[in-house]
């Protein structure tokens, strides 16, 4: 055959059928679906095919992108808590007064306390033992006890929290309270009794 006709063939060839690409997928979405099986299991009680499964990707496409199974969980763990103080620091905006809004944010833990929470269990399951945990629970939790206290001090000028009380003991009375009702979910609480608590903690400043 020509030697023309063999280098068009070839040319031919590569723009018919070009080298497939790995397949692509979307990260955010697959640490999500991670999120939610660490948030039922926990670390020691997930294996890595339920990862696998849950992410809906090869595992080596798992490992490359976010690494071993540890550092998978410091990823979840991660992403979950920066969304959960965020989403705590939203409501707490929300209402005319700020004694509205510390109430929105214990309303909303009451709502979703049905699903497990991620940073609650790590805590159960890890305690302080871990550095990169550690880490990861330090940043948000001092975010999210300086926003509480904010709305706190606005609280107390507007008449609806005792002003004798510590704004700073007051924003850590409220992250556990959010932990036992989270807790109190988990071990079979009803909606009514995890509302209640809520209103106590409510009660608990005036």
């Amino acid at each position: 055959m020509d030697q023309h006709v063999l280098d068009y063939s070839f040319q031919n060839a590569l723009t018919v059928a070009p080298m497939a690409r790995p397949k692509e997928f979307d990260q955010e979405q697959a640490l999500d679906a991670v999120i939610g099986v660490f948030r039922e299991h926990g670390f020691e009680g997930t294996s890595t095919e339920m990862l696998v499964r849950a992410a809906g990707i090869g595992r080596q496409s798992l490992y490359d992108t976010f690494g071993d199974k540890w550092e998978l969980y410091c990823s979840s763990l991660r992403r979950y808590v920066t969304a959960e103080t965020r989403a705590h620091a939203e409501a707490l905006q929300g209402g005319v007064r700020a004694i509205d809004g510390i109430g929105a944010m214990l309303e909303r833990v009451v709502a979703d306390a049905d699903q497990a929470c991620l940073g609650v269990n790590s805590v159960c399951e890890f305690g302080r033992t871990r550095k990169e945990l550690k880490e990861i629970h330090d940043v948000a939790g001092r975010t999210l006890r300086a926003t509480i206290a904010r709305r706190v001090k606005e609280a107390q000028a507007g008449g609806h929290v005792a002003r004798n009380l510590d704004p700073e003991e007051v924003a850590e009375f409220l992250i556990a309270s959010i932990a036992g009702i989270r807790i109190a979910a988990r071990g079979g609480a009803r909606a009514g009794h995890l509302r209640a608590l809520a209103q106590l903690a409510l009660r608990a400043l005036r």
